[in-house]
């Protein structure tokens, strides 16, 4: 606590990121990192951008990416955004369209970032409860809101909201922005991007950190209505003009031009998932059932905190969250073939298998 501080700066209560180790030796199943590199094709354009013209200013507008992304989703220029990762796009969203107002809807348990956005905004927030499940009640989202966001598939629980019970969200609340975070779709969910053209009202965020194994660039994208972009583009240019360098709007580029490489690396996480579920029910663990690139799982007779803190005894690095309902739960984001079978090893010396 600092005299310096604002009262705002004072009641921030931050996020909180996984550990990032300087220690290398750790299996880092932390974070929900890609655990495969970036295409070859991304290193090459990041060394092509590394040249003279890093003295000038990137294109604010971000032109070239713009275009890249459009084409890839088949959508028209003027309905995209791309930004400094999808972090700070939906703190922009944040700030561009909930109601201050009203309350802002989103799931009970969730990427803990949105509170951290609210109480920056000034917003006020519901939490609408889970089911036992972990499913999101789709009806539970009242039309008396100041907006809503949901992350398909959530996080952390992993679990996947079919595209007609967005579509019912959206009808329902047409006069409110719907966020559809999908930081983690392309690891078995079916993006909601095709939906802007109807519903003038949602906006769609996507990453390339997961699937594209860009966490170290920074990149991220909106899709919507052309309102809505401009929107963004509103705030945006009231905080910084200039939000992606010239090495990134390259590299981004480059990820998405290189589709067949994207598929592969997006197909070995996916199979190694499948495959990860299967072995820790067979360890006693329950699992959802996960359409991301992590599972997340709780074992029936030991502690999950235990089971954390033994796992990175033998140089295992999961997640743990201290919070109702999901404190006999670890999130376990999936690595390598190898990465994985040294967790699994783990885990039987854990639960004596």
């Amino acid at each position: 606590m600092s005299k310096f501080w604002s009262p705002l700066t004072a009641s921030l209560v931050p996020y909180v990121p996984g550990e990032q180790p300087k220690d290398k030796t750790y299996i880092k199943l932390n974070t929900n990192e890609n655990p495969y590199p970036p295409s070859p094709k991304v290193i090459d354009a990041i060394k092509g951008a590394a040249n003279a013209d890093l003295r000038l200013y990137p294109d604010p507008t971000c032109e070239g990416l713009v275009k890249a992304a459009a084409s890839y989703y088949g959508l028209r220029a003027e309905q995209v955004f791309a930004g400094n990762g999808s972090d700070e796009i939906l703190a922009f969203a944040f700030a561009a369209f909930f109601d201050p107002a009203k309350t802002v809807l989103f799931p009970d348990i969730t990427y803990s970032f949105y509170k951290v956005y609210a109480k920056l905004y000034g917003l006020q927030t519901e939490l609408i409860a889970l089911d036992e499940q972990f499913n999101v009640q789709v009806e539970a989202f009242h039309s008396d809101n100041g907006g809503i966001i949901i992350p398909n598939p959530n996080a952390p629980t992993a679990q996947l909201l079919p595209l007609d019970d967005i579509r019912t969200l959206l009808a329902s609340n047409p006069d409110q922005v719907i966020i559809i975070d999908e930081a983690y779709i392309d690891f078995g969910g079916q993006s909601a991007v095709e939906l802007i053209h109807d519903y003038p009202n949602l906006l769609v965020v996507q990453t390339l950190s997961k699937s594209r194994s860009l966490a170290g660039l920074r990149v991220g994208f909106a899709f919507g209505s052309e309102e809505l972009i401009d929107g963004l583009n509103r705030i945006k240019n009231s905080f910084n003009s200039y939000t992606m360098d010239r090495i990134a709007l390259a590299g981004a580029i480059a990820a998405l031009e290189d589709d067949a490489y994207f598929r592969d690396t997006t197909e070995k996480v996916i199979a190694t998932r499948e495959r990860v579920t299967e072995q820790v029910k067979e360890l006693g663990f329950a699992a959802t059932d996960s359409k991301a690139n992590f599972v997340f799982i709780s074992h029936k007779t030991i502690a999950a905190k235990d089971i954390f803190v033994q796992l990175r005894d033998k140089g295992v690095l999961v997640r743990y969250f201290d919070q109702p309902r999901i404190n006999e739960y670890l999130r376990v984001s999936i690595g390598t073939d190898e990465e994985m079978d040294a967790f699994i090893r783990a885990l039987q010396e854990i639960v004596g298998e």
